[in-house]
């Protein structure tokens, strides 16, 4: 091969969907270099290979190639000619011709808006079920040439493929071996999902808190690729792996990017808000109550306890009994149909609590502690976090209930330690997401 071609082919991070090939024809000899998963491969044997052995003379193909209405492109340097390849041109090289033909695939048109993870702005698109389908989705949008797409295959009765994908000159070497031999140990039977592959994967079975992130988003997969993480694509699944995550890459909507600065600010200010309030409000409401009234002032510890006259109960199992009640609308409002999901949940919601305050088995002010806390938990993106973070209300009301104010704030110690000590995949679970990375990963080399 020429030694431009090899120069080109080296330039190329070594990923799977690189295709290098020779056509040679009598007296004709064509080199190709493109990515299959961003080529139209049915427009490629049509327009490029097909006429190449059907004409007998170079000068003739030559020309050929000269009069197709696709966009041809003449490269200029090394660097832009990878670019181009990333974006779906095939390079082809014939004696000292050298052209870029655009036969991008484009499969945009096969793959449905996000459904767990929606935005106002932003891209609209998520993942498919195809791997291949999700590969050319992220190859659209990543146009550098040290992104690899790397195959492999799980060691169960599905041999189902998967894939990892990784931005080769950002990635620290360390956190892609450790996901790779995560992989390669699994001893399962069968892995149906994505979500199936992030439990097994999971260093610590009971671990509360997830090292790893579900995400139906090709713009999260960017995000995340181009700060050095793996992302780990399983055929058949519409979700794809992010590993290594810490804690706040879970309090980050991807439409944060598109806000102005401080809107983007107050946004996540407001979140992190959310996200203390639906921990600690139930619990707060039971030491204040029960244990410690006289935090209030004397006009609204009257109001609080004028609410509770006729409840025939503690104000630790009315808590309980109100949280249990919002646990089962939400989760009935993720089983039924989406045409009827939100007006069975509100209309339930609205009797039911309407009803339960006039029977006094609850109080007006526990009504409005519950909503609080239930539209604090919504405001958590991520999915998976949200139900962390809904386990360790219940830890702190247990621990409230039995040791008071006292108790409050020593399940947060507690919760605090936990996370403080906790890692994933080598990456220190509660690492600022100001922090710079880069000199972090260079500061564990050293």
């Amino acid at each position: 091969m020429p030694a431009y071609f090899n120069r080109l082919v080296k330039g190329l991070a070594p990923s799977a969907d690189i295709v290098k090939k020779t056509l040679k024809s009598k007296e004709k000899v064509v080199h190709l270099l493109y990515l299959k998963s961003v080529v139209d491969m049915a427009q490629l044997q049509e327009i490029l290979i097909k006429p190449f052995y059907e004409m007998s003379q170079e000068h003739s193909f030559s020309e050929y190639i000269k009069s197709l209405p696709y966009d041809t492109k003449m490269p200029t340097g090394d660097q832009e000619v990878l670019i181009e390849i990333t974006k779906g041109n095939v390079f082809v090289m014939m004696d000292k011709q050298i052209t870029l033909l655009e036969l991008k695939l484009v499969a945009a048109n096969t793959v449905q808006d996000a459904i767990m993870e929606p935005t106002i702005h932003g891209p609209q698109l998520g993942l498919s079920e195809s791997i291949e389908t999700n590969i050319n989705l992220i190859r659209q949008r990543y146009h550098k040439p040290s992104l690899i797409i790397e195959p492999m295959q799980l060691n169960d009765i599905s041999n189902r493929d998967i894939a990892l994908v990784y931005d080769e000159g950002k990635v620290h070497p360390g956190r892609l071996e450790k996901v790779r031999e995560r992989i390669q140990s699994l001893e399962v039977e069968l892995v149906q999902a994505s979500g199936d592959l992030q439990y097994y994967l999971n260093s610590q079975k009971y671990s509360l808190f997830p090292t790893s992130m579900l995400t139906e988003r090709p713009d999260r997969i960017l995000h995340n690729v181009a700060q050095g993480k793996v992302v780990i694509m399983v055929d058949g699944s519409p979700h794809a792996i992010i590993a290594p995550v810490v804690f706040f890459d879970f309090m980050v909507s991807m439409e944060d990017e598109y806000y102005p600065f401080w809107v983007s600010i107050l946004i996540r200010s407001l979140r992190y808000g959310g996200l203390f309030t639906c921990i600690t409000l139930p619990a707060l409401y039971v030491a204040v109550t029960s244990y410690t009234p006289d935090i209030f002032r004397t006009e609204l510890a009257l109001t609080v306890a004028a609410s509770r006259i006729g409840v025939p109960y503690p104000s630790f199992i009315e808590v309980f009994f109100m949280l249990i009640f919002i646990e089962l609308l939400t989760e009935a409002s993720i089983r039924l149909p989406n045409a009827i999901s939100a007006t069975a949940t509100t209309v339930g919601g609205l009797i039911l609590g309407t009803a339960a305050v006039e029977a006094a088995l609850t109080s007006n002010i526990m009504v409005i502690v519950v909503s609080l806390v239930a539209i604090s938990t919504f405001v958590i993106p991520i999915s998976e976090m949200g139900y962390a973070i809904r386990v360790c209300r219940f830890l702190l009301l247990l621990y409230t209930t039995v040791f008071g104010l006292a108790g409050a704030l020593l399940g947060l110690l507690g919760l605090m330690l936990y996370l403080v000590n906790k890692d994933s995949y080598g990456e220190p679970y509660l690492r600022m997401f100001w922090q710079n990375r880069r000199e972090e990963l260079k500061a564990d080399d050293s």
